[in-house]
């Protein structure tokens, strides 16, 4: 038992997680609000991850790069999205101990708050 609690303790103070990414997640508009323009739905991700220090940049129609820096750490991402659907997707990072599919579990934080701001952009539309 001795041995059971202490794996469970250690398995608490891990700093490194699975790198979480965002998949097709389903645009959802305002109530009443039909549709959106490919460019209402890049400028409400743009919004988002803005407000959340991400440096936001148009990389191609449907896509953008995003970087955010604290302190010495830096998460490169690529946003992916249509009228319907987005996704968020690990691009790189520094000194965030990404290695083997996990990473800092810092950084998933950052992404839950950035799906949770572009979701509350696009519902604004």
């Amino acid at each position: 038992m001795l041995v059971a609690a202490g794996v469970l303790v250690f398995a608490g103070c891990a700093t490194t997680q699975p790198i979480h990414n965002v998949q097709n997640a389903p645009i959802i508009l305002a109530p009443g609000k039909k549709s959106a323009t490919m460019n209402q739905v890049s400028g409400a991700i743009m919004r988002a991850g803005t407000k959340l220090g991400w440096q936001m940049n148009p990389v191609a129609p449907g896509r953008l790069g995003g970087r955010l820096m604290l302190r010495s750490h830096v998460a490169l991402i690529d946003v992916e999205h249509d009228t319907k659907t987005y996704s968020i997707k690990y691009r790189d990072s520094s000194n965030l101990d990404a290695k083997d599919g996990m990473i800092h579990r810092n950084y998933n934080g950052w992404i839950e708050n950035l799906d949770k701001n572009i979701r509350a952009e696009l519902a604004a539309l």
